[in-house]
């Protein structure tokens, strides 16, 4: 009778952002069907709205217990709905969980923790007990490599792949309101989770699409960097509340229609709001838009938002939807001919992976080097804008149009379809040889 192989418990570590929760999650359902055993540990809030998402993975959840801070009450253990003022406060919270964490670790002492980018303390507390930890990525390696290159080299040296760049509006230190905010972070923080990882790194993505930047940041960093897929759920049937926009798209034209959505997190201004309005007037095309508004302005009535009479005058080719959209449902209707998107990495990996083109508006943070590596690939356009990052109504129909309106169009959906084939074809490759990684540092740890 042949020997079973153990199996490896794994202790899964996000940041409370949804941002990462879902792409660690997708990770650890990729692994519990390749013999591990896992634990995810989030905020109660954060754990709620995964249960329903875990399947029939071996996933087991663990509450990390947050301090109750006054203004911060349970609900808003999550940046999902964050005030954004808020956020230091979410923070601080996140980094006083450690204790919390300390004792889940001593009582399940995993064979492997898996960490996030705001918790280099998680990192030590394993490694001080001989547990190996890996950090996980949930950006993609474009990004993380212009920036590393920035650190250690300054701008005395080019990065090598003048195709992602920034602007000098987007040219801030993205270091600097976090830092002081995370406990245990070393003098380079942005790039001491790296240091910290046991001899790989775990990046969402695919050598097909980022092949020359992974290989980059490995040798930048000195580990194996290992792309895990795309972790992008296909859209599934339990989707609440979505019946009515299925039913909306599926009477417009193939390809018509710009999907607009700027993720979970972040908040259009009210001016940005009017310039997209006013834009989609100038063009004409189909969309469906997915407006959010902070929790103080939830009150507001919709029209307000708008210039006069605008959802009137768009009624037979527009949907305005307040808050939720399925966003991978919508982006695999057919009718679905661009998404106008903040270039978060997860709404950037669903759009290639569903084969639609980008329409990029990118915000902060990582989001510019998304958009210019999507355009490098032909799948996009980016909206024009003057030297302060600011966009006009006229440059938002200008991209609309590429895309949706124009014979540019079908060559920027080529590009996407074949980013799409290029997922698909590695995705089950890259979670095998994420797993494989995995699994040797588990055996290498033991004695």
């Amino acid at each position: 009778m042949e020997k079973e192989l153990p199996k490896f418990s794994i202790l899964m570590f996000p940041w409370l952002a949804y941002s990462h929760v879902f792409p660690f999650l997708g990770l650890a359902k990729t692994l519990s069907n390749r013999s591990f055993h896992i634990y995810f540990c989030s905020s109660a809030i954060n754990l709620d709205s995964i249960r329903s998402n875990t399947g029939t993975a071996s996933v087991d959840l663990i509450e990390l217990q947050l301090p109750s801070l006054p203004e911060l009450p349970p609900q808003f253990h999550t940046t999902k709905n964050l005030p954004p003022n808020l956020l230091p406060n979410l923070l601080q919270a996140f980094q006083m969980s450690s204790s919390s964490f300390s004792e889940i670790l001593n009582a399940l002492k995993p064979d492997l923790l898996i960490y996030d980018f705001f918790q280099p303390w998680a990192a030590k507390l394993a490694l001080s007990q001989g547990i190996p930890s890996v950090y996980f990525a949930t950006t993609g390696a474009a990004p993380f490599s212009f920036f590393y290159h920035l650190y250690a080299y300054g701008t005395a040296t080019m990065f090598p792949y003048q195709e992602v760049y920034l602007l000098d509006h987007e040219k801030v230190d993205l270091r600097a309101p976090v830092e002081p905010k995370v406990d245990d972070a070393d003098q380079d923080f942005a790039f001491g989770n790296f240091k910290l990882s046991s001899d790989i790194v775990l990046v969402r993505s695919l050598r097909g699409i980022e092949g020359k930047y992974i290989d980059y940041l490995s040798a930048l960093c000195q580990k194996r960097v290992t792309p895990t897929g795309p972790l992008v759920q296909e859209p599934g049937d339990e989707d609440e509340g979505c019946s009515e926009i299925l039913q909306w798209l599926s009477k417009k034209e193939r390809f018509s229609t710009v999907f607009i959505c700027f993720g979970s997190e972040h908040f259009l201004s009210k001016d940005q709001i009017l310039e997209i309005a006013k834009g989609l007037e100038l063009c004409e095309s189909n969309f469906i838009w997915a407006v959010r508004f902070p929790v103080e302005e939830e009150s507001l009535c919709i029209e307000d938002a708008f210039p006069s009479g605008f959802l009137d005058r768009v009624k037979e080719r527009g949907l305005v939807l307040r808050k939720w959209a399925p966003q991978a449902k919508i982006l695999s209707c057919p009718s679905i001919g661009g998404f106008m998107s903040h270039c978060g990495w997860s709404s950037i990996m669903e759009s290639m992976y569903f084969g639609v083109p980008v329409i990029a508006m990118p915000i902060k943070f990582d989001q510019p080097i998304n958009a210019r590596l999507v355009v490098e690939a032909s799948a996009g356009v980016e909206v024009g804008r003057d030297e302060n990052g600011q966009f006009s109504a006229k440059a938002v129909a200008e991209a609309i149009n590429k895309v949706i309106m124009e014979t540019s169009g079908e060559d920027l959906r080529n590009g996407a379809r074949k980013l799409s084939a290029k997922m698909k074809n590695e995705e089950e490759e890259a979670a095998n040889e994420t797993a494989d990684e995995l699994l040797w540092l588990c055996r290498k740890s033991k004695p």
